[in-house]
C-alpha cells in the first residue's frame, strides 16, 4: 500500500454561503492534486451566529487544525482584529478573505482584488479605462478599486449608500496610487452617463437581494459593465446591459482566480486556473 494522500482541512465563513461553489472548487482541485482535502462551509446564518461568533470559530478552526479559511461577507473586515499579522495588500484594503493558519499564527490575506484584476485582463481585456464608476466600497469594493487602478484607471468615482466609506477608500487609493486617481461621488447620474465603465460591487442582484443597483436609464452602450456577483450568474444588471448593448463581465472570473490563490495559500500547492474555470462552469449546470 503507498502512502495516504496529504490531507488539508479548510472552510469558508460567512453569511448566507450554501450557493457557494467555493467548497466544491477547492475540493475538486484538490483531488486534482493528489490532496486529500476537505473545505466546510460555516454559514453563520444556519448556525444563527453573527460577525462576533468569529473569535470563537477561529479558535475552534486552530484546534480542530484547519490549515486556512475564507472569509466572506459580513466578516472581510470585522476579522482584522482577530489576527496576528496582515499581507502588505490585506493591510492597505483593510479587508481579509483569506486566513492562514500555520505554526500558532493567523495571518490575514486578500485575494480579492488579484482574482478581480486577472477576470478582468481576461474577460475585458481592451476597453477604455479614463473613468470608471464603482458602485460599493466595502470590503470587496475596497479590493476592487485596489485592481482596477492596478489596472490604469484614471479616475475612479466611487458611489456607497454610506459617502463617509466611499470618500476614506478613496482617500486611501490617493495616497497608495497617487492624488486625484479616486474620488467620491457626488451626482451618480452625471457620473455615469460620463463613464466608460461601471463596476458592481454590493450585494445588489444577488438571490437574497434582488433587482437593480441603480436606475435602468443611467445606463448607456459605450459602457462596459463588470459584475462581482456570481449567484445567480447573471444579474438583472448584466441582463440590462447587454440588452442595450454594453460589454460585460460577470462575477464568475473573480470567484475562481481569488480561489485559485487562496488554494496556493492555504495548501502550498499551486493550483491549475485552467481546471478550476472548468470546475466552476460544471457547478453552475
Amino acid at each position: 500500500m503507498g502512502a495516504a494522500p496529504p490531507s488539508v482541512l479548510a472552510g469558508l465563513i460567512g453569511n448566507g454561503i450554501q450557493a457557494s461553489r467555493t467548497p466544491a472548487m477547492h475540493e475538486r482541485e484538490g483531488d486534482a492534486q493528489g490532496l486529500r482535502l476537505l473545505y466546510q462551509k460555516i454559514d453563520l446564518a444556519l448556525l444563527r451566529l453573527g460577525a462576533d461568533a468569529l473569535p470563537e470559530l477561529l479558535r475552534a478552526a486552530e484546534l480542530m487544525g484547519f490549515s486556512g479559511l475564507n472569509i466572506t461577507h459580513p466578516c472581510k473586515q470585522a476579522v482584522l482584529d482577530h489576527l496576528d499579522e496582515l499581507s502588505p495588500d490585506a493591510a492597505a484594503l483593510g479587508a481579509v478573505n483569506t486566513v492562514v493558519l500555520r505554526d500558532g499564527k493567523r495571518v490575514g490575506h486578500n485575494t480579492d482584488w488579484w482574482g478581480f484584476a486577472e477576470a478582468f485582463r481576461r474577460g475585458l481585456p481592451d476597453v477604455a479605462l479614463d473613468r470608471v464608476v464603482q458602485l460599493g466600497a466595502g470590503g470587496a469594493g475596497a479590493a476592487v478599486a485596489h485592481a482596477l487602478l492596478t489596472l490604469g484607471v484614471r479616475d475612479l468615482v466611487l458611489n456607497d449608500i454610506d459617502p463617509g466609506r466611499a470618500a476614506a477608500v478613496a482617500a486611501s487609493l490617493c495616497e497608495r496610487f497617487g492624488a486625484g486617481r479616486a474620488r467620491a461621488c457626488t451626482d451618480l447620474a452625471a457620473e455615469v452617463a460620463a463613464a466608460d465603465g461601471l463596476v458592481h460591487c454590493t450585494p445588489t442582484g444577488m438571490d437574497k437581494y434582488p433587482g437593480l443597483p441603480l436606475p435602468a436609464e443611467y445606463l448607456h452602450p459605450k459602457l462596459f459593465v463588470a459584475e462581482i456577483v456570481y449567484f445567480p450568474l447573471e444579474t438583472a444588471l448584466l441582463r440590462e446591459a447587454r440588452r442595450i448593448g454594453c460589454r460585460t463581465l460577470d462575477g464568475g472570473g473573480m470567484a475562481v482566480f481569488q480561489a485559485v490563490e487562496a488554494f496556493r495559500l492555504i495548501t502550498g500547492v499551486t493550483p491549475d486556473p485552467e481546471r478550476m474555470l472548468r470546475h466552476f462552469a460544471e457547478l453552475g449546470r
